[in-house]
C-alpha cells in the first residue's frame, strides 16, 4: 500500500534501457504483388510468344518507386528466364524486385534496412527489442537485429521493459 506522501516512481522510465522497435523501420514505400498466372496459357503453360506479348503490353510505369514481389499463384512450372525478363522491365521503375510473395519481399526489405543500420548509438547500452507490433515484422528481422546489435551493446532483451526476456549479456 502506498502512503499519500510517497511518490510513485516509474523505474522503467528512469532506467537506462533503450527500446528498439522494428516496427519503426517498416518499409514506407508501396509494396505490390505481381501474379503472372494470367500471362500463362490456362494459367499453367508458358508460351513464349504470348508471354512476351503480355510483357510488351503491360504498363510498367505503374511500379515507379514501388517494391514488387513477382510470383505465380498456380502450380505452373515457370522457367527462371521468365522472372528475369519481368525484372528487366521493372528495373527502371521499381525500388526493389523479388521473386516470391509479399512476406518474402518484406523480409528482403528488412534485411537491407538492418544491414544499413548505424548501431553506434547503442554502444554499451542495455537494449530491449520490442516484441509486439501492429505491422507484420518478419521473424528473421529479429535475428538479424540481434546479430547486428550484439557486438556493440551491453545487453539485449526481448519484449517489454516490464516483462523482458534476457537474450545476451556482455561478460
Amino acid at each position: 500500500m502506498v502512503k499519500e506522501s510517497e511518490e510513485i516512481i516509474n523505474r522503467v522510465a528512469n532506467s537506462s534501457l533503450v527500446t528498439f522497435n522494428l516496427e519503426d523501420f517498416y518499409p514506407r514505400e508501396k509494396s505490390v504483388v505481381l501474379d503472372i498466372s494470367n500471362w500463362l496459357f490456362e494459367g499453367y503453360i508458358l508460351k513464349e510468344k504470348e508471354f512476351r506479348a503480355y510483357i510488351d503490353a503491360h504498363d510498367w510505369e505503374q511500379y515507379t518507386n514501388t517494391n514488387v514481389a513477382i510470383f505465380c499463384s498456380t502450380d505452373a512450372i515457370v522457367p527462371g528466364w521468365a522472372y528475369m525478363l519481368i525484372a528487366s522491365q521493372l528495373q527502371p521503375f521499381a525500388k526493389q524486385i523479388v521473386q516470391g510473395n509479399l512476406e518474402h519481399l518484406t523480409t528482403i526489405l528488412y534485411q537491407t534496412i538492418i544491414a544499413a543500420l548505424d548501431v553506434s548509438a547503442y554502444k554499451d547500452k542495455m537494449v530491449i527489442i520490442k516484441g509486439c507490433s501492429n505491422k507484420p515484422v518478419p521473424p528473421n528481422a529479429y535475428l538479424w537485429l540481434t546479430a547486428k546489435l550484439q557486438p556493440v551493446v551491453k545487453s539485449i532483451m526481448y519484449g517489454e521493459a516490464c516483462s523482458s526476456v534476457p537474450l545476451y549479456k556482455r561478460r
